[in-house]
């Protein structure tokens, strides 16, 4: 039976993208998946995995979802159910315990931690930080199934002010650098996420939506 891939619609985002890369992914790989951007609760539930997107403000995708009734019940029945879950950018902040942009926010608190501004040591290092950058896996990540085939110095693309502070290092999946280290990958039992964009990074990008759809936790 194909499986059912929940783009979920928060109000804010690179849905359609995300949607269109994920068929190809799919279809480039083989593997039968339905893929449906989603802004219905029920539609979550019933799925089989989970892709969380997100552009703008942490504050602005939290709350879309929050305007969803029944939306963040759905996400935390999905999350406890061990679906596979992958949040992109603002959808990966997302999964932390809270966010500091504008005002305290809380987040899913599926990964304990923090999304704090980006501030690179290095003061040519431009915010928001925007373009192509390496990726350098962790202990971790060179294990894990999202990474597979994607080694370091892979490049990914990035449009991000603010970056996720996780409370544990073990959660930590890969890194890059803008005038200094930042978490670009991370992940804990069946959620994952990527403070980059894989629809916007070509080859390197299709291949780790493979690795998702493919992933079995």
């Amino acid at each position: 039976m194909s499986e059912r891939v929940a783009v979920v619609d928060c109000g804010s985002g690179n849905l359609r993208s995300a949607e269109k890369a994920l068929v190809r992914a799919a279809r480039g790989a083989g593997i039968d998946r339905r893929v449906a951007v989603t802004a219905d609760p029920d539609a979550v539930r019933r799925a089989d995995r989970l892709v969380l997107p997100g552009v703008g403000a942490f504050a602005e995708c939290r709350d879309g979802l929050a305007r969803v009734a029944g939306m963040l019940d759905a996400l935390d029945e999905a999350c406890r159910a061990a679906k596979p879950i992958l949040g992109i950018c603002v959808g990966m902040q997302l999964l932390a315990s809270r966010g500091h942009e504008y005002r305290v926010e809380p987040g899913l608190d599926w990964i304990a931690g923090e999304v704090q501004p980006l501030k690179p040591a290095d003061r040519a290092a431009k915010i928001p930080h925007m373009g192509w950058n390496r990726l350098t896996p962790t202990l971790a990540g060179s294990r894990h199934p999202l990474l597979d085939g994607i080694g370091p110095g892979a490049h990914m693309y990035f449009v991000h002010s603010y970056h996720f502070v996780p409370a544990a290092r073990a959660a930590v999946l890969a890194e890059s650098d803008h005038g200094g280290r930042f978490v670009a990958a991370i992940g804990r039992d069946t959620v994952v996420g990527t403070q980059f964009h894989p629809e916007k990074s070509q080859q390197m990008g299709q291949k780790l939506l493979e690795n998702f759809l493919r992933w079995r936790p």
